[in-house]
């Protein structure tokens, strides 16, 4: 008797390449820019000698403060206005956090051509309405918890 073996379609190789390089790439950065962070080559918003005064707050409290005390803003930083930011050491950080939460739709974006080439209707529509969906939960457009 022959065992059988798995073997992984083209669609799931794809998948698997651009989610491990998008992993190593995500990671390297994560590295880099937590050390830009740590030896102070980017300065931070906050300083990193009082930062521990902040830990025991919950995350609306933290924003308040850091904004009072730091930032100065018009509003909070929430969602993605991080972005305006990222030229401090203590949010240039979540640049290699959005790539390795983001890979994963690019992976399924990959993947979709060659499951309508196959014929494989059901899994492509999935994978679309995966995009749709975690790009529709990454926009930020869908909020919840009143801040």
């Amino acid at each position: 008797m022959s065992e059988m073996k798995p073997t992984a379609t083209p669609e799931q190789v794809l998948y698997a390449k651009i989610l491990e390089k998008g992993m190593y790439l995500g990671l390297v950065l994560l590295f880099v820019t937590f050390a830009l962070y740590v030896f102070g080559i980017m300065k931070p918003a906050v300083p990193l000698n009082e930062i521990a005064a902040y830990w025991n707050q919950d995350v609306h409290s933290y924003l308040v403060a850091i904004n009072t005390n730091f930032l100065q803003l018009d509003n909070l930083p929430t969602g993605w206005s991080w972005l305006g930011l990222i030229n401090r050491g203590d949010f240039v950080n979540f640049i290699p956090i959005a790539i390795l939460s983001g890979v994963t739709i690019l992976c399924y974006i990959a993947i979709v051509p060659g499951l309508f080439k196959r014929g494989d209707k059901a899994y492509a529509i999935m994978a679309v309405a995966e995009v749709l969906i975690l790009t529709l939960a990454a926009s930020g457009l869908l909020t919840t918890g009143g801040h």
